[in-house]
């Protein structure tokens, strides 16, 4: 009865969110601003995920970060969490939802197709290291995620149809600006997330590195972020080109979250 209590309250968030999605894409289509709907949307999406994952949380005694369902069902949250808080906060890019939200949209339809099921929390999670190493992961992603909307409307500017979409945004120096600012915020966390996740290595496994798939993608993944910072600090690079590189990141960050550790033979998999 609670698994269906979970899901039920999770398939009403995601539904919530889809609605929220739909609207801003259809107010950057339409030119109209039904910004306080897609908020208040996105706050019931959030408000109803949250209910479904702490029924989970109490249900199974473990936090949602042991399957691939318990990983993607925390992440859409955690994104989406991020994602409302630059919504609320940065009225004059709340437009970029129309970009932002698909991206999230795949994340849900990857998350309802993988089965629910249960698994017990291994020996090695049982560290308050866990929740800090991934609690600064999550703050990464999300503000990559941001970083993502904004280099996309760049892009999307170079189109005669983006430009027309995206008039009242700030000019692509401005929102390039933004994007980078976002970028440096997800370098300062990613940094962290490294360093929780080498205390727990040394915890769990009695080393702190060890150069297995998801360590050695998570440290290429923080030198691109790097070599992308450095780039537009030390170079004049155009909002295209800058675009381009928080692309790249986000593909990295992408893959080393949500593929390596799915992939891996080794103990520091990610998910069990």
């Amino acid at each position: 009865m609670d698994l269906f209590m979970e899901l039920s309250v999770l398939w009403a968030a995601v539904v919530a969110y889809v609605l929220a999605g739909s609207l801003a894409i259809f107010g950057v289509l339409l030119k109209k601003r039904p910004e306080k709907a897609i908020l208040g949307l996105m706050v019931a999406g959030l408000v109803l995920h949250t209910v479904a994952i702490a029924v989970r949380w109490d249900r199974l005694d473990h936090g949602p970060f042991v399957t691939m369902f318990e990983i993607l069902s925390s992440n859409v949250w955690s994104l989406m969490l991020a994602f409302a808080i630059a919504y609320w906060r940065l009225p004059a890019v709340r437009p970029v939802a129309a970009l932002v939200m698909p991206i999230l949209f795949t994340m849900m339809g990857w998350l309802m197709t993988v089965s629910p099921g249960e698994a017990h929390l291994p020996p090695t999670y049982h560290t308050v290291w866990l929740f800090i190493h991934i609690g600064f992961g999550k703050v990464f992603l999300g503000a990559v995620l941001v970083a993502v909307g904004l280099s996309g409307v760049i892009l999307l500017r170079q189109t005669g149809a983006g430009g027309n979409w995206f008039q009242r945004l700030p000019t692509d120096e401005r929102l390039s600006e933004l994007a980078y600012r976002c970028m440096a915020i997800g370098f300062v966390f990613e940094t962290l997330m490294l360093i929780a996740g080498a205390i727990w290595a040394q915890d769990a496994w009695g080393r702190y590195w060890d150069w297995d798939p998801l360590e050695t993608w998570a440290f290429i993944t923080w030198l691109i972020v790097g070599v992308s910072l450095h780039a537009r600090l030390t170079f004049n690079l155009s909002p295209r080109l800058g675009a381009w590189l928080v692309l790249a990141v986000f593909v990295s960050a992408f893959l080393t979250f949500f593929g390596v550790p799915f992939i891996s033979q080794t103990p520091h998999q990610g998910a069990v």
